[in-house]
């Protein structure tokens, strides 16, 4: 199992050198044909002096904010990241960040996210939280969470919660107890977001990342609840590394989202392959082969098995559909049925909406999804 360790190691590295420090300098030029997006951060980490980083992989002691503006190249392919070869980067082909800024408190944080709430219409003011996964620098979260905003062409705000990942898979236990550590401090942020001026907040959650949204809600579920529930909108859970038993428990806690959920799943995924066996055997949720397992408990389960992944650990399979889309959510919702199990016909119905709100290779689509409905 030592060699399955290091594999994973060499497989799980986002890029050929790993953006520990100085990848987050400000880029000095602009190009015109570059698309900015400002990314709110919330996060445990500790501030990094060192130039260019921001946050590094300890933890801190209190919740800490940022903005972000982040610049994708106009030669960008979807699904992917141009990571620059060396810092900063060439924003004419390469993610660079365009300006980053600390922001002091909640108070600040509410009025940058509020101000930037204000720039879209009413019935379009929503926000997008993403919670990145185990093994992830925060270099590695930011960009992946941008690349994500701009190919999904969400015009909902994006706000990036940072929990202290040392970003080496080596540091499992050290990741696992740092995301139990944020459970606090995420529960908080979701307030924060559920009382700005926000009328939806969506949540997107990846791997371990899971882990910290489930522990936040039951935490939230103790102190008695959100005012404003209703605001809670779409919830994708992608790749949940968690204990089958201890999903169901988490849920039993919290009780069933009062909207369906969405699951994304994968059999192949190499990544929580090592988190079974670190975890003593256990099955994680985001690769359980029981898919009517899931449903019974009110998910709406998205299985990627036959899909053809751009990474080598086939785990970051979700950044290859724009889950938070309205096109696809009308689809999950509605397209489907009552049906258990999607038809050929409503597979193709999927595949037809998918084309035009994912840009992702055509193969992709030639793939068979499956589609779980929740009961």
């Amino acid at each position: 199992m030592i060699a399955l360790v290091l594999a994973a190691s060499s497989l799980m590295m986002g890029c050929a050198s790993r953006p520990e420090s100085g990848f987050l300098a400000n880029a000095a030029y602009d190009p015109p044909q570059a698309t900015e997006h400002t990314i709110l951060v919330a996060t445990t980490r500790q501030r990094d002096p060192r130039p260019g980083t921001l946050y590094n992989g300890s933890r801190a002691d209190w919740l800490d904010f940022a903005s972000v503006t982040v610049s994708v190249p106009p030669t960008h392919v979807a699904s992917k990241i141009e990571w620059p070869q060396t810092p900063p980067g060439d924003p004419r082909k390469d993610f660079t960040v365009h300006e980053s800024n600390y922001v002091d408190g909640d108070k600040a944080f509410l009025q940058a996210l509020n101000a930037q709430l204000a720039q879209r219409p009413r019935g379009h003011r929503q926000v997008f939280l993403f919670v990145h996964g185990f093994n992830t620098m925060f270099a590695e979260g930011l960009y992946g969470f941008t690349q994500v905003v701009h190919d999904s062409h969400t015009q909902a705000v994006p706000v990036l919660f940072s929990w202290a990942s040392r970003g080496s898979v080596t540091d499992y236990l050290y990741d696992q107890n740092s995301a139990t550590a944020a459970r606090d401090e995420l529960a908080h942020t979701i307030r924060l977001l559920v009382a700005s001026n926000a009328e939806k907040v969506n949540i997107l959650a990846h791997s371990m990342g899971n882990w910290v949204f489930v522990e936040a809600m039951r935490q939230i579920k103790m102190e008695g609840g959100l005012k404003r529930s209703d605001k809670i909108g779409v919830v994708v859970l992608a790749a949940p590394d968690i204990d089958i038993d201890v999903f169901k428990s988490e849920l039993r806690a919290f009780g069933k989202l009062k909207r369906p959920y969405y699951v994304v799943l994968s059999r192949d995924d190499k990544a929580l392959a090592l988190s079974k066996f670190l975890s003593g055997g256990e099955s994680r949720v985001g690769a359980i082969k029981h898919d009517d397992e899931l449903a019974k408990l009110g998910a709406v389960v998205i299985d990627l098995t036959n899909v053809k992944g751009d990474d080598p650990t086939d785990h970051n399979k979700y950044a290859q559909l724009a889950e938070i889309s309205p096109q696809l959510r009308q689809v999950l919702q509605n397209g489907i049925g009552k049906t258990q199990v999607a038809s050929d016909e409503e597979t193709e119905q999927l595949k037809s909406s998918l084309t035009s709100v994912v840009t992702v290779p055509v193969n992709i689509l030639g793939n068979s999804i499956a589609i779980v409905a929740g009961r």
